[in-house]
């Protein structure tokens, strides 16, 4: 037999060599790979993180007026974890990712578990996706189901957690999370489907909203009621399982009924909205002085005011708060898609005719200026002003009256004779320098203003109203939240402003409204184009104007019976009680007529001593200056004014009397220049000279 071969003993001291090296050798390769993997995550190109987000225009308390689509047609709006209701987030983070707070970016027992579920029953049952892993599926757009896929997400979202907090990850999901339709992100989703912010949600809608961005075409519960309430029940199960929701609470949100349809989102002051994001662009987030509340009511009455006067008529409204300038609501149109009223024109903006509106400015001018007080006599008559000829509304004259009552009237005679006295250039300079920018149609400033002869938009007839209701100065009226207070220059004198408020304060008032409340006025502009009703209270002033954008005459339409109305039901809409008006600066000078100064008792121009007595008889016809042919006829008179009867004296001789009629004949006083004379039974007269061929 041989002898049976034998390894030579290894010594102790080569085994632990030899295992020393190996374990050497698996720590590089360890480190090696550690480092390659981690340069591999540092190397990762990551997606853009700054998307665009919806444009945002606020009311005052930071309630959504308007929000605009981003660029491809999706609502995405801008939100942080803290503006959304904490139950929704923990009911989110244990449905999709319960180890978020932990991992980094890969769940190693999701991904497990995962793959176990798959093997017993050969097919995927859940995903080892985290939320990390979603967040760069849809930074990317990638797909789920390829392993190169997979990987690519593994590696973004591995990158993700190195560069940015659990927070900001958070964030990235709620503003890209898909929920159906042009829905993108959970602002727009809770939008979308319920009409309101996500900081307070119910289990049922929480629920939904976990599991609609899973599959969000295929579950959409206005298409797919079946399929999303499904979803639904299964995310409501899991939670009652992990004590998020309770079994009462779990069962009454399975009863709760599905949204039928994606609601629109918020459309409140879109004329506005449009003027402010041009005017701002770039900028993702405006927030105004409106309050959201208050603009949907006068929306809301707009739009019932429009129905009740036909298809083709507009209207606006401009409500705002005369001590600080800030605008509460202001709308363009009663309905902003209304082709046949064409409402997407803003008629707060507009160049009107402002009819009657301007008279309260003029009067508060002539008071403050020392011209006549409220108790102050006028002559209503014929009047003719180098062939301007003004008449009142309704043709007829109402002879001396008081300057508070032919304001009240809205006569057109007194106020043109205060407009003559003041000068158009000084009115047009006192209207600028109250805010506006009237525009004049014919270039130099005419007697016609007084009457509505200019043009001006809504926004600035509330601005001047805003100075007289703020005591003769306000400040400028401003739309942005931020900006400082402005005052415009002084309009009037405090005691002018308020004695132009107490004159319309007694104004009469639209059926079933309260006298004595606000001080308004209503105009009506030429060829019944424009309805305008503005007034003030103590504290707020509202414009309202009304007729067809494309300035087409509305035969019978006025601002007593249009917009008058609406200016009430406004103010009641505004605020359940009116604040008072203010009672009268010390130095307001409150008498009676007979108790007035001397040259405050009547009203006459400053040239008076040189022009004819108040209510003298006027020779129309022939004028001053004219040449006639005659050929031997008789020569027709034609008078204005005066007392009945009359006397007519050619080249000084009687050639008829006792005449009461204004237009006669007499014998023509033959060829040359002649001099006519009418005297009235008042004795009071008129001259002409001509000269007949």
């Amino acid at each position: 037999m041989g002898r049976v071969g034998r390894c030579p003993a290894v010594p102790p001291g080569g085994r632990w060599k030899r295992s020393a090296l190996a374990l050497a050798l698996l720590i590089a390769v360890t480190v090696t790979a550690y480092r390659s993997f981690d340069t591999w995550i540092e190397n990762t190109n990551l997606p853009l993180t700054l998307t665009e987000t919806s444009t945002e225009v606020l009311d005052r308390n930071g309630k959504l007026l308007r929000a605009y689509p981003v660029g491809d047609g999706l609502w995405r709006l801008a939100v942080q974890p803290q503006d959304v209701d904490p139950h929704f987030l923990n009911m989110l983070l244990r449905y999709e990712d319960k180890r978020f707070r932990s991992h980094s970016g890969v769940d190693p027992i999701a991904l497990i578990r995962a793959a176990g579920q798959a093997l017993r029953n050969g097919r995927a049952v859940s995903g080892g996706s985290t939320l990390t892993m979603q967040v760069a599926r849809l930074l990317e757009d990638g797909t789920t189901g390829r392993w190169s896929g997979k990987l690519r997400q593994m590696r973004v979202a591995l990158a993700l957690e190195r560069r940015l907090s659990k927070d900001q990850i958070l964030t990235l999901y709620l503003t890209h999370a898909p929920y159906g339709g042009a829905a993108e992100g959970i602002r727009a989703a809770t939008y979308s489907w319920f009409g309101k912010e996500p900081n307070r949600l119910t289990p049922a809608e929480a629920a939904l909203l976990v599991a609609l961005p899973q599959s969000p075409e295929r579950r959409r519960p206005d298409r797919f009621p079946g399929a999303a309430s499904e979803a639904r029940n299964r995310v409501l199960a899991r939670m009652q399982r992990q004590g998020i929701v309770t079994a009462e609470q779990a069962e009454a949100a399975r009863r709760t009924p599905l949204p039928h349809r994606m609601a629109a989102f918020p459309r409140l002051a879109p004329h506005l909205a449009d003027r402010v994001t041009a005017q701002h662009p770039g900028k993702r987030q405006l927030r105004l002085t409106l309050d959201g509340a208050v603009q949907s009511r006068m929306q809301q009455l707009l739009a019932e005011a429009a129905r009740s006067i036909g298809p083709r008529l507009s209207a606006a409204l401009i409500a705002a708060d005369h001590q600080t300038g800030e605008v509460l609501a202001l709308v363009g149109s009663p309905g902003y898609s209304d082709a046949q009223r064409r409402g997407f024109v803003d008629m707060t903006q507009a160049i009107r005719s402002p009819g009657s509106t301007l008279k309260p400015l003029i009067y508060g001018l002539a008071f403050d200026q020392g011209l006549a007080h409220p108790e102050t006599l006028i002559h209503d008559g014929p009047v003719n002003f180098a062939g301007y000829a003004p008449q009142n509304f309704d043709g007829e004259f109402r002879g001396d009256i008081k300057l508070r009552e032919a304001l009240q009237l809205s006569l057109n005679i007194p106020v043109v004779k205060l407009t003559q006295e003041l000068g158009p250039a000084r009115v047009m300079a006192s209207l600028r320098a109250g805010g506006a920018k009237p525009e004049l149609p014919g270039g130099a400033p005419g007697l016609a203003l007084s009457l509505g002869g200019l043009g001006i938009s809504l926004q600035d007839m509330v601005q001047l109203y805003a100075g007289l209701a703020a005591g003769g100065q306000g400040p400028v009226l401003r739309v942005l939240q931020g900006e400082a207070p402005a005052p415009t220059g002084r309009l009037t004198s405090p005691e002018a402003a308020w004695q132009v408020a107490d004159i319309l304060r007694g104004l009469p008032v639209p059926a079933g409204a309260r006298a004595d409340t606000i001080a308004y006025k209503t105009g009506t502009s030429y060829g019944h184009r424009d309805a305008w009703a503005i007034g003030w209270d103590g504290r707020h002033v509202i414009g309202v104007w009304m007729g067809r954008a494309d300035g087409t005459p509305v035969p019978g339409i006025f601002g007593g019976d249009l917009a008058a109305p609406v200016l009430f039901e406004a103010f009641g809409r505004l605020k359940p009680v009116l604040d008072p008006l203010p009672p009268p600066p010390p130095a307001t000078l409150i008498v009676s007529s007979a108790d007035l100064p001397q040259p405050l008792q009547r009203f006459r121009p400053r040239d008076a001593a040189f022009s004819g007595p108040a209510g003298a008889p006027e020779l129309i016809f022939p004028p001053e200056g004219a040449r006639l042919a005659l050929d031997d006829a008789d020569l027709t008179l034609k008078l204005r004014g005066g007392t009945a009867p009359f006397l007519v004296l050619a080249n000084g001789r009687p050639v008829l009397s006792g005449q009461r009629r204004r237009e006669f004949s007499v014998p023509s006083p033959g060829p040359g220049f002649s001099s006519l004379v009418i005297v009235d039974g008042a004795g009071r007269s008129d001259r002409v000279n001509l000269r007949i061929d």
